[in-house]
Order: C-alpha cells, then sequence, then structure tokens
C-alpha cells in the first residue's frame, strides 16, 4: 500500500471535518433500514470491475460532479460514498455538499471494511 503524501492527507483531513461520516460497519443495518439509501463506489472503474459491494452504483471520483445530477437529481437522496478506505469518497462527498446535496455520507473504511461484511458482486 501505497503511503500517502502529507498535502493529499491535510486535504482529506479538511474534507472529513466538513462531510457526514459513517463507519462501514453500520453500512448494512442503514441500507436495511431506509430503502432510499443508496451505496456509491467511487473507486477508479478498473478496481469497482475487481469486485464491488451488491447494489452498489458505480461513479468514479474523477467523474462523479460531473455525472451527480443526472444519476440522482434529488439533492436531498441519502447518499453513501466509499472508496478503498474513506479518503476518496471524502473528497467527493465533499464536493457533493458544496453542490447542494444534503445526504452525503462518507463511509470510513470504505471497501477494506465492506468487503468482508457485505455481499460482493
Amino acid at each position: 500500500m501505497s503511503t500517502h503524501s502529507p498535502a493529499f492527507l491535510a486535504l482529506v483531513t479538511a474534507a472529513r471535518s466538513r462531510v457526514k461520516e459513517v463507519s462501514a460497519t453500520q453500512i448494512p443495518e442503514i441500507l436495511r433500514k431506509d430503502p432510499h439509501a443508496r451505496l456509491i463506489d467511487t473507486r477508479e472503474e478498473s478496481e469497482f470491475a475487481a469486485g464491488h459491494v451488491k447494489g452498489a452504483e458505480w461513479i468514479g471520483k474523477g467523474v462523479i460532479e460531473r455525472d451527480i445530477e443526472a444519476k440522482h437529481p434529488d439533492k436531498n437522496e441519502p447518499l453513501y460514498l466509499y472508496c478503498g478506505g474513506g479518503f476518496r469518497s471524502a473528497l467527493a462527498a465533499d464536493n457533493l455538499q458544496t453542490m447542494g446535496y444534503t445526504q452525503i455520507y462518507n463511509v470510513d473504511g470504505g471497501w477494506r471494511v465492506l468487503k468482508d461484511i457485505m455481499p460482493l458482486e
């Protein structure tokens, strides 16, 4: 696993201070209780293709700001974003909040945790 640069970690830390977060271990219960909640995988398309949580939708970090309004026009829809561990998804969540989305959650632990507790595709 690569070591993240100090500037990247500072960027992530700032984003995480502004977004709501849930632990990856909470996701199965959240999805069970809220049929409107959507799980979005923000990893690279090749990472998604290699394996992802069953029912997760791929909208990569590189395109999420461009594509989110077409795919999820309701800015009050609960969207739970994950990546490998919760860093890239925190950056994406921060941007979506700036765009007016009100129910954005970063999944702390991301794929690293979800792959062991959720059904996969």
